[in-house]
């Protein structure tokens, strides 16, 4: 288990490049199973859970070619199904949530797609409803072994369908839409996720010859076809690696400019971290956060405190919660956190009670910061990542710490943020990565 040493209390001055977005990656990179033609995937980010469901897809017979560059060329022309029921594609399904998003389409091109119990963040529950309630209604049959705590799902064809789900789940419309890129007739999705990431997605699709009308919508109609082509594909700015490094500046009252950033598709982000009163400038595609000395949380109109949620897009992404909350405990005011998906996501909070911000968890999804305006540093401490977003959180509290601090299980960080400590010292941070 590694672990990050940070000196803290460097202010930062420099500009930072996002990485290729995560969330989008793990979707398009299971997209490559539609096709036996090439495709191509640019701006592929160098993190852990991208690499093994590359890994993944290797090990099920994926051609993968690295090109240089975040570049890589993927060919599923040969894919072996017996695989499926390997105990390696169990040891390696497992240990990422992204390998849910191989059974839309392995279901859809092979008849079968196979999934074991999906590994990823600590962070509560994440249930599979949503998946396997969709593949119902497009023909498949579900299976789950207790025993091994592994999904099947089979059908002879996949057939169209009205769909209304349950919950805009991400993944669960990514697996859904691309089951029903290959299957006959028509499918209606209804309560669709529209984020972004699943905009690309559809996007992707659609030039490899699916039919998919009402992208960035949350209502999605797909007329099946019988097989789909080759294409090459560009990944977003991770917009979740924008909104850390915004925080970031902030807490190091640091001079940070964030470049290329895809400033279209960010939606509220920029503005709720401008409600805490943080100054966030768009140049072109840029962002830039100047150094400030002090940033004054924004109240309602009426005086009372502000609330941050998390909601689906277009609202704002729970991933972003846990930076909000760190950055919110040297802000000038009090803020209420309320994170409505996860219920273990905030329990990170008595890591940084223990550097001495003042947070009262008001219950396993609110927490209640008041901020202390830096007129006390947090403390250096020893402490441990939980899970992706968390590890970030602590690393930017660490970074803005009086003090030492040593961050343990950074293996969680490596998930999602790519070279962070390399690309943090070159501006002026201080962190020495300790095997």
């Amino acid at each position: 288990m590694g672990s990050f040493k940070i000196e803290g209390g460097h202010r930062l001055k420099g500009e930072l490049v996002p990485q290729g977005a995560k969330n989008e990656a793990l979707q398009i990179l299971c997209a490559v199973l539609l096709t036996a033609e090439p495709v191509t995937i640019h701006n592929v980010p160098d993190i852990v859970d991208v690499n093994k469901l590359i890994d993944l897809l290797r090990a099920m017979g994926v051609g993968v070619e690295n090109l240089g560059d975040g570049s890589h060329r993927f060919q599923a022309k040969t894919v072996n199904l017996e695989f499926f029921l390997d105990p390696e594609y169990k040891r390696l399904g497992g240990g990422l949530r992204g390998s849910v998003m191989v059974a839309g389409p392995a279901l859809a091109r092979f008849g079968r797609g196979y999934i074991p119990s999906p590994g990823g963040d600590k962070i509560g529950r994440r249930r599979m409803d949503t998946h396997f309630t969709g593949f119902e209604k497009l023909g498949a049959r579900i299976e789950y072994d207790e025993n091994d705590g592994f999904y099947r799902a089979e059908t002879k064809k996949l057939k169209g369908a009205y769909m209304l789900l349950d919950e805009a789940s991400v993944t669960g419309t990514a697996n859904i839409v691309m089951a029903a890129t290959l299957a006959e007739g028509r499918t209606t999705i209804f309560n669709a996720a529209c984020e972004p990431y699943l905009q690309q997605l559809c996007h992707m699709l659609v030039r490899m010859g699916a039919k998919i009308q009402g992208i960035g919508s949350n209502l999605l109609h797909i007329d099946g076809v019988k097989e789909l082509g080759g294409t090459e594909h560009r990944m977003l700015p991770d917009m979740i690696e924008i909104g850390s490094f915004i925080g970031l500046a902030a807490m190091t009252r640091s001079n940070i400019t964030i470049k290329d950033t895809g400033y279209e598709h960010l939606g509220v982000i920029p503005d709720v971290f401008r409600k805490l009163g943080i100054t966030v400038e768009r140049r072109g595609d840029d962002i830039h956060v100047p150094s400030q000395e002090h940033y004054e949380i924004e109240p309602f109109m009426d005086g009372s405190n502000r609330v941050i949620s998390d909601h689906p897009w277009p609202g704002f992404t729970p991933d972003l919660l846990s930076i909000v909350l760190v950055t919110a405990t040297q802000a000038r005011g009090h803020v209420l956190i309320h994170q409505k998906m996860f219920e273990s996501r905030l329990f990170f909070t008595d890591k940084l009670i223990e550097m001495g911000a003042q947070i009262t968890l008001c219950d396993p999804h609110r927490a209640l910061v008041i901020g202390k305006n830096f007129e006390k540093p947090l403390r250096a401490i020893r402490m441990t990542s939980p899970d992706i977003r968390a590890g970030v959180s602590l690393l930017i509290a660490a970074l803005s710490a009086e003090g030492t601090s040593t961050i343990d299980n950074i293996e969680q960080v490596d998930r999602g943020y790519q070279h962070i400590a390399e690309r943090l010292n070159a501006i002026g941070a201080k962190i020495v990565r300790m095997p």
